[in-house]
């Protein structure tokens, strides 16, 4: 799949979903990251934020694009849109990822709300929490176990964010992973609310490949359990 996350500041997609783009990249889909600004009003200025962006985009093996707007004055209107919706359309985007759009921070609502316009025709869009969301009911889970750790590594790229902003706590991130994979029932999960998911179900490779195995089994000389196994396989 091509999958696009697109965040309003460096360090907002990885707060959202990077356990998750993660495990697109381990699976062998192409993940790329479209952040609207260079966040120059935060802690530290533009070009540390940015270095620290392209280190964080290289954990986690995403392609890296800039919307170029300014901090804190992300528009609403059809440039913000635009931007979004090329990188749609250029990128065959299959799934979206952004800002949930309840949120007090005003780049996070425009954000999401250019990209919800730019990927009306696309299939599957998630919206992520951030520290700033104010009404979050996630309906669609993703186990990040696997991707956790990596995920705090992405953060921890984000020096400038960790060390001088109170909203980034890389415990309390953790934490979180930790909460929300209780309410899904395993260990870590990512959580995210959607408007739109298709689910694909596709046949199973081992259901069409298991009844001539268990025909040849039973018509020839009694083969070990192992044997069998890795047949499976």
């Amino acid at each position: 799949m091509h999958v696009l996350a697109v965040g309003a500041h460096p360090d907002d997609i990885e707060l959202g979903c990077a356990g998750a783009l993660m495990r697109h990249v381990a699976a062998g889909d192409q993940v790329t990251m479209l952040v609207m600004t260079s966040g120059d009003r935060g802690p530290q200025g533009a070009r540390s934020r940015v270095s620290e962006q392209k280190e964080a985009s290289r954990i986690i093996g995403a392609q890296l694009l800039w919307g170029h707007f300014d901090d804190g004055a992300i528009p609403t209107g059809r440039e913000s849109v635009s931007i979004v919706d090329s990188a749609v359309r250029d990128l065959h985007a299959d799934v979206v990822y952004v800002h949930a759009p309840d949120d007090s921070h005003q780049d996070h609502v425009a954000t999401s709300l250019a990209t919800a316009a730019a990927a009306r025709r696309t299939a599957r869009i998630l919206y992520y929490q951030s520290p700033s969301t104010t009404k979050f009911q996630p309906n669609v889970f993703v186990d990040v176990e696997e991707t956790v750790s990596g995920k705090i590594d992405a953060l921890r790229a984000h020096w400038s964010q960790v060390t001088q902003c109170q909203f980034v706590d890389l415990e309390a991130v953790e934490a979180g992973c930790r909460y929300w994979g209780n309410r899904a029932r395993i260990t870590y999960a990512e959580p995210f609310e959607t408007p739109r998911f298709v689910w694909d179900i596709v046949p199973s490779v081992a259901k069409t490949v298991a009844p001539p195995l268990m025909e040849q089994a039973e018509s020839a000389d009694p083969v070990p359990m192992a044997r069998v196994t890795s047949l499976h396989r």
